[in-house]
């Protein structure tokens, strides 16, 4: 059978179920109705013919005339569509796709609107999903104030700027969108291509990752750490770049004050063991020296009528003179040297020895004192100090070849909290520094140049004990050696040294001198004495002294042994002791002494200054190496 036109047409348009395709006649009546129109709006065919299309707008669209809006447009501009909510019957709303289409005869008469609505609900929850997703993400992006997150074109022009990055860079999104990110690297970064060369590596490995120097908008600088991603599109094409910029400037400051902090512990460890090693080599060395300068006093009296043995025998003493010079800048180093802590004014010091210290420096230096109006007193042995001060002044001369400045300036410091730069403990220091324009050290030197017997001058020209004999004065006097150098800018060494509290007494020089006089023991030409030392050499060299010079003499090598010595030879006058022994110390002996023989004086003899200031018991003290002269000088004293 033969279909006409006009039913297969009809068939078609019932045969669609996504669209509802229908009829209105020119007031906006509906005239025919699909099955698509059926299914979507809800309505039969019986239930909507009839009547206007207004029917499926929302109450406000209806009364805004959307729907008049809607066939007028059609009709004046041959077209009309758009979207929107529509109404089924059933009350429900759906977003819909609209299309009105005028009708005209061949006379050209409105004959009525074609009109075609898809349901879209679900392309629209998408989008609405989508539009969402993307807001709560540009929400997001904003809200992230710790971090620059912004987008950049594939020529690497700002396109888009959150908070964060106007936080740390400074910029608004006004000022910043649409140049280019070149504009956060510093001049150096400019000019080395440092921009051009992190897109180049993001586009190639999809990646780029760094820390260095950025600017900010006023200037200023920050250490910051730079992610660059590569941005393609569904179909692999590059369409831009993603970057993450976060300042971690404080982040950097705390590594690096670590780091300096591992390297001070590390060098102080060193030095530490450098310590111990040079005290127990100087401790040794010393009782060598003892015995050689006592053997060669011996020696000067059985030499008088040889006038070439006299000279040999002065050159020895010499030597072993200047062995003795040298174990006392070793056990300055140790920190091991006897002092005598006094209050000293620095810029009276200073003042008192600026003659030598420019005679010693030479007619090319010229040597500058910066001091304030005032300072306080620090508590230092004010005798080396003026040999450290010294010995700085001649290391300054010596870094200037052809002459120039030396300053020595003083400033009050007050450290407040651990832990500082310097490694001292809070409190209040006295700085005195001593600068010189001369060719300054690297940082490998800088880091070795308080080892002892390290030095750069050359072989003959320095023992490498000077800035070692400061160090050691320094840290033993509470304070510490800081020295600032750098190739071409000259060196910078700083004493701090601790405030001198307002009263202060020396417990050396107390220790050094009893309270009261030694009782019962009658000073005489010849004298019972008590030699105790561990090391037999200097044992048997001091029984020849003494022996020399008109004494008897008795003979230990430990305090034990001394004490049995003491218990059953009847009668001693003095008793001189080594300090560092096995088993029993030399202040260990002495307060054992005391308790038995109250009377009887001590002298102790050492080179450390190692032993213990708060002992209650009145001693002497005798500082090894020592000669005749100061020996028997120890004996008048203890004896008196």
């Amino acid at each position: 059978m033969q279909l006409s036109e006009e039913k297969r047409y009809r068939l078609l348009v019932d045969a669609i179920v996504d669209y509802a395709i229908y009829m209105l006649d020119p007031d906006g009546m509906v005239s025919s109705w699909n099955s698509g129109a059926q299914r979507s709006k809800g309505y039969t065919a019986e239930e909507i013919i009839g009547k206007h299309f207004s029917s499926f707008y929302l109450e406000e669209d209806r009364l805004a005339g959307k729907p008049e809006e809607g066939l007028l447009r059609a009709r004046t501009e041959g077209r009309f569509d758009t979207e929107g909510w529509r109404v089924r019957k059933d009350g429900t709303r759906y977003w819909a796709s609209v299309v009105i289409d005028p009708v005209w005869d061949d006379d050209g008469t409105l004959v009525g609107y074609a009109k075609v609505t898809r349901d879209m609900t679900a392309q629209q929850q998408g989008k609405d999903l989508l539009r969402k997703s993307e807001e709560q993400f540009r929400i997001l992006v904003q809200g992230v104030a710790d971090y620059a997150l912004y987008m950049l074109d594939t020529q690497g022009l700002v396109s888009s700027w959150n908070s964060g990055a106007q936080r740390i860079k400074g910029y608004t999104a006004d000022e910043i969108i649409g140049r280019h990110f070149s504009t956060f690297y510093t001049p150096e970064d400019r000019a080395n291509h440092e921009p051009e060369r992190a897109m180049r590596i993001s586009v190639e490995t999809g990646r780029y990752e760094k820390e260095g120097w950025r600017v900010r908008k006023d200037g200023s600088t920050f250490w910051a750490h730079v992610i660059l991603d590569r941005i393609l599109d569904g179909e692999g094409k590059h369409i831009g770049f993603a970057k993450i910029t976060r300042d971690i400037t404080d982040k950097r400051d705390a590594d690096m004050a670590l780091v300096e902090a591992r390297e001070a512990l590390f060098q102080s460890q060193k030095l530490e063991a450098v310590g111990q090693l040079t005290g127990g080599v100087a401790h040794d060395f010393n009782n060598l020296l003892m015995a050689i300068l006592s053997s060669l006093e011996l020696l000067d009296s059985h030499c008088r009528d040889d006038p070439r043995a006299l000279s040999l025998l002065a050159n020895a003493t010499a030597g072993a003179q200047r062995g003795a010079a040298l174990t006392q800048r070793m056990l300055a180093f140790a920190r091991k040297q006897e002092l005598k802590p006094t209050r000293v004014d620095v810029r009276e010091l200073v003042r008192g020895i600026s003659n030598l210290l420019q005679r010693s420096a030479g007619p090319t230096v010229t040597i500058d004192t910066l001091f304030p109006l005032h300072i306080n007193d620090v508590l230092v042995d004010g005798n080396q100090l003026e040999l450290a001060l010294l010995n700085l002044v001649m290391n300054a001369r010596d870094s200037m070849s052809e002459g120039g400045r030396i300053i020595i300036a003083t400033r009050p410091e007050t450290i407040q909290h651990e832990p500082h730069r310097t490694g001292l403990p809070a409190g209040h220091y006295i700085c005195l520094a001593v600068s010189d324009e001369g060719h300054g050290m690297d940082t490998q030197t800088l880091q070795r140049a308080m080892e002892p017997f390290f030095t750069t001058k050359g072989v003959g020209k320095g023992t490498g004990l000077g800035l070692s004999m400061v160090h050691g004065l320094a840290e033993q006097s509470g304070g510490r050696l800081v020295m600032h150098s750098a190739v071409g800018r000259g060196t910078t060494a700083e004493i701090w040294l601790p405030m001198a509290p307002l009263q202060v007494e020396s417990t050396m020089e107390a220790a050094q001198l009893p309270s009261e006089p030694a009782a019962s023991v009658v000073p005489s030409e010849a004298l019972t004495v008590l030699v105790v030392d561990d090391d037999p050499l200097i044992a048997m060299t001091m029984n020849a002294v003494l022996s020399n010079m008109g004494h008897q003499s008795l003979e230990a090598h430990s305090g034990r042994r001394a004490l049995e010595l003491l218990e059953s030879c009847g009668h001693v006058d003095v008793v001189i002791t080594d300090y560092a022994m096995p088993g029993m110390t030399g202040i260990q002996f002495a307060e054992r002494v005391k308790e038995r023989w109250p009377t009887l004086p001590v002298i102790l003899a050492s080179g450390f200054a190692e032993v213990p200031e708060d002992f209650a018991i009145d001693i002497f003290r005798l500082p090894k190496p020592y000669g005749r002269a100061e020996l028997k000088r120890a004996l008048e004293q203890a004896t008196r």
